[in-house]
């Protein structure tokens, strides 16, 4: 359409359909993929479904990512270096209280598990097609297990919990636990049934408490 204003011709375009423009279209995506996780599941999710939300075409996601995989991964490894993050501030500021630490930290990862609950499913799902294809995500999730790891090595060499186990699968049996306890707790399973009231947090700490008894027990008997 061309418009004259004055002895000026002023032409006005329209946008082709599909044209649409995000001045972060990545981050978009991945915000999308977010939401629609909370709302419905990590396996109903589809570009098709995230490219209409966004008004923007497939070729345009493409340009980003290249399959659903792909986008999913995005979102895992965003939620693993928040969960890194968390973890390691729960370490800081335990050492700096001189609380705790194995504690503390279960105390976090349950609490960002719960208040991140798309990245967590995302993360601990079942969803990629080829885990490998993603050394980035691998790298950032091994991290995250890392602050565990250490800080497990770190209690045992201070002699304040027994060496007698193996500091591996002591992480593992902690993460499990909690992780366990993070799952029932999102799907409403742990509210209510026992008559208990105790809260998720609570929980935590109770799993961790006994855990770390047992393990204080091992070292006097050992000594």
């Amino acid at each position: 359409m061309v418009l004259y204003a004055g002895f000026v011709a002023v032409k006005i375009t329209k946008k082709p359909k599909g044209s649409y423009h995000h001045p972060d279209l990545e981050q978009a995506l991945v915000d999308a993929a977010i939401r629609t996780i909370g709302k419905r599941s990590v396996e109903s999710l589809t570009l098709r479904d995230i490219g209409t939300q966004l008004g923007v075409s497939r070729t345009a996601i493409y340009r980003h990512f290249e399959d659903k995989s792909a986008l999913l991964a995005r979102v895992a490894l965003e939620g693993f270096r928040m969960f890194r993050l968390t973890l390691q501030a729960a370490l800081d500021e335990a050492r700096e209280r001189g609380v705790e630490p194995i504690e503390e930290m279960g105390v976090a990862y349950l609490g960002f598990a719960m208040a991140n609950e798309s990245h967590y499913k995302t993360m601990f799902g079942d969803v990629f097609e080829a885990h490998d294809c993603y050394p980035d995500l691998n790298e950032e999730g091994g991290a995250a297990f890392e602050v565990l790891l250490n800080t497990v090595k770190e209690e045992q060499q201070a002699g304040r919990i027994a060496a007698t186990q193996d500091p591996l699968r002591l992480a593992h049996v902690l993460w499990a636990a909690v992780h366990g306890i993070a799952l029932l707790g999102m799907s409403g399973r742990l509210t209510g049934t026992s008559g208990s009231g105790a809260t998720l947090e609570e929980l935590s700490r109770l799993h961790s408490q006994i855990v770390l008894t047992g393990l204080r027990t091992q070292r006097r008997r050992r000594s």
